[in-house]
């Protein structure tokens, strides 16, 4: 059973894109392939995406390599600095990229969702295939997702000020806490304590948390079939920028806080790159009456995916000569194809 898990798993991580962007091709053209008085499975499940995240959440947190927690607190100044590069840069360039594109309504809100979640799993993959500090990486992640119920309601609440009338803060934080927070923390006791879930979850967690990622997205298509025939050239534009300049205001501020080289490369990919199935779901959960607000998050998926390949693979490239640390040395059991939302980061005893 173990062999086959394994190459499914490689086959979905390997064409991760592509099973994306097929997934998503389905669930835009199902009303025309099947018609309308067919049951459309994409659209009916909009309401279980939360579980989806808490399934995703808590597959993460079992992945999570068991003493990550004791890193984050050993260099506790590193990951809290390079933390809150993430959520000073971002939620700043999503507002003001959308100001500066003319974007409005639910397109200005969604692309300032996309900058305040935390940052996904994926970065941790492509800091291993770019020769950054992998270890940094996940301790960026874990901070970055421990702080959410506080930071993302915050960062949220100032951008979104004049859009949202009476911002839900509150929900907000307690939406992070249980869809997110609770997930990841149960995972990650429930693998220290027992040996045999620790197993099981590095064969089946990598899978299950990219096909909910998977499925989110496309939920996100249908409901937004109308807005993804009618994109506005604005509104890419304003996502490609964020992401670029994210990637840009990740290098400068490990330049500015002193990371060296492996580190810097880990929080410019951080920085970069999103959650973007937290970021969808979060949207279409604080916004009903605006159900495009979760389409900029899921655009972001297709960009910064793509983009942070290409990075990872140049500074791969461009670093060939430059020997590992003990922090950045890959481990060995997460050397399969980089391009997964997730992997596990199991670390050596």
């Amino acid at each position: 059973m173990a062999g086959p898990l394994n190459t499914f798993r490689v086959a979905l991580e390997r064409f991760l894109l592509a099973w994306l962007v097929l997934l998503c091709g389905l669930a835009y053209a199902w009303p025309d392939w099947f018609g309308n008085q067919a049951p459309d499975p994409f659209a009916a499940s909009k309401g279980s995406l939360p579980y989806l995240i808490m399934v995703t959440m808590f597959a993460i947190g079992s992945l999570l390599p068991l003493d990550e927690i004791r890193q984050v607190a050993r260099r506790w100044p590193m990951v809290l600095a390079g933390t809150g590069v993430q959520y000073l840069a971002m939620p700043l360039l999503g507002w003001s990229m959308g100001k500066l594109f003319g974007l409005e309504g639910a397109w200005l809100v969604g692309i300032v969702v996309v900058g305040c979640v935390p940052g996904a799993m994926a970065s941790n993959v492509l800091t291993l295939m770019a020769r950054g500090n992998t270890s940094y990486s996940v301790s960026l992640t874990t901070s970055a997702t421990l702080l959410s119920p506080l930071a993302v309601p915050l960062v949220m609440g100032l951008a979104l000020g004049r859009e949202v009338p009476n911002f839900p803060a509150g929900r907000v934080c307690w939406e992070l806490l249980w869809m997110v927070v609770i997930p990841v923390v149960s995972g990650h006791a429930l693998a220290r304590g027992w040996a045999a879930w620790r197993s099981a979850a590095g064969m089946v967690g990598p899978i299950a948390a990219n096909l909910t990622i998977l499925w989110i997205i496309a939920v996100v298509v249908a409901v937004n079939r109308g807005q993804v025939a009618s994109l506005d050239a604005r509104l890419l534009g304003a996502l490609a920028a964020v992401n670029v300049l994210g990637y840009l205001a990740g290098y400068a501020g490990g330049w500015a806080i002193r990371l060296d080289s492996p580190m810097r490369r880990a929080l410019t990919i951080e920085v970069g790159m999103q959650n973007a199935g937290l970021g969808t779901t979060l949207a279409l959960s604080l916004f009903p009456d605006l159900p495009a607000a979760a389409l900029p998050a899921a655009l972001y998926t297709f960009g910064c995916m793509f983009t942070g390949i290409i990075l990872a693979r140049a500074w791969a490239t461009w670093g060939r000569a430059m020997p590992a640390t003990p922090a950045s040395a890959p481990d060995p059991a997460a050397q399969v194809e980089p391009e997964g939302e997730l992997q596990s980061h199991e670390q050596r005893p």
